[in-house]
């Protein structure tokens, strides 16, 4: 979902800082982590970049011209992709490489770069990290490759490396404007890389909590892209499950029929009635069904069979993401409350508990996902309405009247929420999926008839 890009002098670090980055990354929401670099040595693009810098002689057009090429190629047929299915792709040097060696140091100027480049993805987040380039180059010359000989650049010179450290420095700081689109990347640094591993740990983990903690939108995926990607993993799960030989046969898919006739606005209410207040509070858990984590958790347990906490964590994907902690203190008070049961373990000597939504919630759990998109105007209209009938809710959230318009992100998040419903259904046997918003408005107050 997210490209972050680590940026810097030659032998600051950079590469010791993705492989420490990528560590970190694992342990939160995404179902994977990918690491990569530019120009790539494994690309015929790639190749042509590296020879443009090692041999020399190049103008700093051609240089950008080869370099724009081989990224505009890795950012359409490897990063995107990746980032579509809600993965963390790390990258060692991305545009703002070009837009010092090129741009500042090479002279041709930060726009040329820029309209160069301007297809090519845009880094979510540029961490920089710099390095005083005297310390730079003694890196550099005592590192695996220069001492094999393999490896020579011709702006590996301190003076050079210098002019470079300044453009990044003007570039990352601000000093120095950059021009569109890639103005729109949050920069985060200089992350020092002058004492010991341990503290650029450190460092790094503290701007990737900074990042998260955010919960930007990403700059080259939609969200709901993503984590509509993500929920057809859990529903192909959810269809492909197997009965006992000798069951009957059932004419409805798994996924039909989970709002077990009742509306979605009763669900809001039951959910609203049965969720105890005051007992959450004191557990440090949503006071209301409605927040993010409690839709997260609810909404991806009723498309799991039986799972663990480590496991479940994972399945929230990056759109749903809650803290490992938080789901855990979630999960408890959830099993408390009669929303979840605890399932014995059939895995030997496994050691996490296993737990299951109960099929009296499992209406609320999947409306939780069909209506993600809405979740925040549901959650604001409730704030200003907290006496009014659920059924008056869409409505009034999405309808344009003399009072109120719509913003276009809330025309997007009606869409979104169609195709989900395209994804799990209507939730009633043989009915089918809203085709706008005026059929999603009934779908959401009428009960469907016995």
């Amino acid at each position: 979902m997210y490209l972050i890009t680590v940026e810097g002098g030659d032998g600051s670090g950079k590469g010791e800082a993705v492989r420490i980055l990528a560590n970190l990354a694992r342990r939160m929401a995404f179902k994977n982590v990918h690491v990569t670099h530019e120009p790539r040595r494994h690309s015929e693009l790639g190749k042509l970049a590296l020879k443009a810098v090692s041999k020399g002689g190049y103008t700093p057009l051609e240089e950008a011209g080869l370099f724009a090429a081989d990224r505009v190629d890795h950012s359409h047929t490897w990063i995107r992709p990746k980032l579509a299915q809600g993965d963390l792709v790390i990258s060692d040097r991305n545009i703002h490489s070009s837009l010092v060696y090129q741009g500042v140091v090479g002279e041709l100027g930060l726009d040329q770069v820029s309209k160069m480049n301007a297809a090519a993805m845009i880094p979510d987040l540029v961490i920089w990290v710099d390095c005083d380039p005297a310390k730079a180059m003694k890196r550099i010359n005592s590192g695996t490759l220069r001492m094999a000989g393999e490896k020579h650049e011709y702006f590996e010179t301190t003076e050079i490396q210098t002019r470079i450290r300044a453009g990044f420095r003007g570039i990352l700081s601000g000093e120095i404007e950059t021009p569109p689109p890639f103005n729109r990347s949050l920069v985060m640094g200089p992350v020092l890389n002058e004492s010991g591993l341990d503290d650029l740990e450190k460092q790094l983990s503290q701007v990737l909590s900074t990042f998260f903690n955010k919960r930007p939108e990403p700059l080259n995926v939609s969200k709901d892209e993503v984590d509509r990607h993500l929920l057809k993993s859990l529903t192909s799960g959810v269809q492909t499950q197997q009965r006992l030989p000798g069951a009957p046969s059932q004419h409805i898919s798994l996924l039909e029929d989970w709002l077990d006739g009742k509306s979605p606005a009763q669900w809001m209410s039951i959910a609203e009635d049965e969720w105890d207040e005051k007992r959450a509070k004191t557990s440090d858990v949503p006071a209301r069904p409605i927040a993010h984590s409690s839709w997260a958790v609810l909404g991806t347990l009723s498309l799991t069979d039986t799972t663990d906490v480590p496991t479940l964590h994972k399945q929230l994907g990056p759109v749903r993401s809650v803290t490992k902690r938080h789901t855990q203190r979630l999960v408890k008070w959830l099993e408390q409350e009669r929303w979840i049961h605890r399932q014995q373990s059939h895995v030997p000597f496994a050691e996490a508990q296993m737990f299951k939504l109960r099929k009296t919630r499992l209406g609320y759990g999947r409306l939780c996902l069909a209506m993600w998109p809405l979740r925040s105007a549901i959650a604001s209209w409730r704030r200003a309405n907290p006496e009014v009938d659920w059924k008056n809710a869409l409505e009034e959230i999405i309808l344009e009247s003399e009072e109120r318009k719509p913003s276009p992100q809330i025309r997007n998040a009606v869409q979104y929420v169609i195709q989900r419903l395209h994804l799990i259904s209507s939730g009633h046997a043989e009915c089918p999926v809203p085709k706008n918003e005026q059929e999603l408005i009934i779908w959401w107050s009428t009960q469907p008839p016995n």
